[in-house]
């Protein structure tokens, strides 16, 4: 006879039912992926350290002692907390399990507190191995993506070097992201922890010039290439050759070099992306009057949503439905651009409606400079031989090129968020190693996914979403960060809002609904223990489980 087949049950006088069938179900502990942590490109097991900080008083932990290991948890996968804590649009919110109830937990903002208090206190990196292995590795460009397949390589016992053609590192978080919105401090802290690491860093050294693509394959085990997107798109209009025109990329890079830039008193800036909307608060505080020209409406706009706002805030205009025809040039400046209206049609490759001239619409605006942010690409020259036709480089699911000791990632394999770019390097690293010590290579199973039907979501207590707050626009200068962080009492409160979704929180439901003594209590840590050679059936403790993490099977 099999284990759960039915059989007649007598009465049971500790409770449940009484007489009957006993059901051939039985609980089952099934481990289920949260939505956050399978939103995020990175990888960052959200649910890990947010229950960490969620759950420290009742595991024995001081609030200190919970943010360390939470930090722990988020840098064993991203590097960079303090940072993607101010600049990713955190899609890992937008699928989160309590927006069915009042909102979903402000992980972004729990994020840069877990950041700030890293750098705040010094926390050094856990390395993965003592072993230091011989094998030199190159990497190309010390943006998001090298830096962290760099800082993933030195972990694990690898000599690194990075060759980075600009004269600082950070790649477009340094050279494309304004200071209002990532603080200079923050990110040089966050590099120094990878540097502190054994990485050999070399700034103004330019593939291509100071060394060779032929040099890195002689000297190196193994290359990774994340040289970012930082040659700007031009509009392709007459007239853009005059002076006072720049790309987006290079405005942004002029500005945050500390470069005097005359932008004059009025700025024209294209496009409805993240770099237009930098281009144009950026030129705001250069003190400009800034129009913003975008050929669809708002709701097409790519940009995220809370810079839009951000900008429209400080008085950037902006033209929707409107697109460049012509700069107006005089004595080889620009005074102008010659614009017209646009009107939606049906929707192009991107899914998004075609904009499509409307005839006879033609109107000037008068400019001193104009910025198109229109978007931007990788200047392959050095690595040119490492491209298929004219496609960015191709990689595989672990970052592998066509050419058998380079990898690749970032905004040099397609524009993406800096996650994303974060994510592709620590694939990379770990293809790498697996490569050179010949270890198997692959990623861990999928886990079913949770999802607010398989959850009792009316089981969590009400709680508001903490936001941050902002600077006042009057207060708000060039370099001025204009986001406020979550204060202590305000980030425990918000962690306390995760539901820890497909994974036990100790709420000792099951234990308590259980009428026949089913589920045993385990040290701190270890959660519970199922007793089935008791169990009816029942399938209240699934029912009632708020995290959805029991099965009946």
């Amino acid at each position: 006879m099999g284990l759960f087949k039915a059989v007649k049950k007598p009465v049971i006088k500790s409770g449940g039912q009484a007489g009957g069938d006993i059901s051939p179900l039985r609980p089952l502990y099934v481990p289920k992926a949260p939505p956050c942590g399978g939103s995020c490109p990175g990888g960052t097991d959200i649910r890990g350290w947010l229950t960490t900080i969620a759950q420290a008083e009742a595991y024995g932990r001081t609030p200190e002692q919970a943010y360390a290991l939470a930090w722990e948890i988020i840098t064993d996968r991203n590097p960079f907390p303090a940072v993607c804590g101010r600049v990713c649009p955190h899609p890992c919110e937008d699928g989160c399990n309590r927006t069915a109830k009042e909102g979903g937990v402000a992980i972004n903002a729990l994020e840069r507190f877990v950041g700030d208090f890293g750098i705040a206190m010094g926390l050094k990196v856990r390395k993965l191995s003592d072993a230091q292995y011989d094998e030199p590795i190159a990497v190309v460009g010390a943006g998001p993506a090298g830096l962290s397949c760099a800082y993933q390589l030195a972990r694990r016992g690898y000599q690194v070097t990075v060759f980075e053609g600009f004269a600082r590192p950070g790649g477009m978080l340094r050279y494309g992201i304004p200071r209002y919105r990532l603080p200079e401090a923050v990110l040089d802290a966050e590099i120094q922890r990878v540097v502190d690491l054994g990485v050999d860093l070399r700034c103004n050294a330019v593939v291509g010039k100071d060394i060779t693509l032929d040099q890195l394959h002689a000297d190196y085990k193994a290359i990774f290439v994340g040289i970012g997107a930082h040659k700007g798109l031009t509009l392709g209009v007459p007239g853009e050759e005059a002076s006072g025109v720049f790309t987006g990329t290079e405005f942004l890079n002029h500005v945050n070099s500390g470069e005097a830039v005359m932008v004059g008193d009025r700025v024209i800036v294209i496009g409805g992306g993240d770099t237009a909307i930098d281009a144009a608060r950026g030129s705001r505080r250069l003190g400009a009057h800034v129009t913003l020209l975008y050929r669809r409406t708002r709701a097409e706009m790519p940009a995220i949503k809370p810079e839009i706002e951000g900008a429209l805030e400080e008085g950037v205009q902006i033209e929707f439905l409107a697109a460049p025809v012509e700069i107006l040039v005089r004595d080889g400046a620009a005074v102008g651009m010659r614009c017209i209206r646009m009107d939606l049609g049906e929707p192009d490759r991107s899914g998004r409606p075609r904009p499509v001239p409307r005839a006879g619409s033609e109107f000037d605006l008068p400019a001193t400079t104009i910025i198109a942010a229109i978007s931007q690409e990788p200047d392959f020259g050095p690595v040119a031989s490492l491209r298929s036709g004219k496609d960015w480089l191709e990689i595989d699911e672990w970052g592998a090129t066509t050419t058998s000791d380079v990898f690749a990632g970032g905004d040099d394999v397609a524009l993406g968020l800096v996650s994303i770019a974060i994510g592709q390097g620590r694939f990379a690293a770990e293809a790498i190693d697996a490569r050179l010590r010949g270890t198997p290579l692959r990623k861990p199973p999928a886990l079913p996914p949770v999802t607010p039907e398989k959850m009792k979501i009316g089981w969590h207590k009400p709680s508001d979403r903490h936001e941050r707050t902002h600077v006042s626009v009057g207060d708000r200068g060039p370099d001025t960060e204009i986001e406020f962080g979550l204060s202590e009492a305000d980030a425990l409160d918000e962690a306390k809002r995760c539901m820890s979704c497909g994974l036990c929180m100790d709420c000792e439901t099951c234990w308590m609904y259980c009428t026949n003594s089913g589920f045993v209590k385990l040290p701190k840590g270890q959660h519970y223990k199922i007793k089935l050679e008791v169990c009816n059936g029942c399938k209240k403790c699934a029912e009632e489980c708020p995290c959805g993490y029991i099965d009946m099977v």
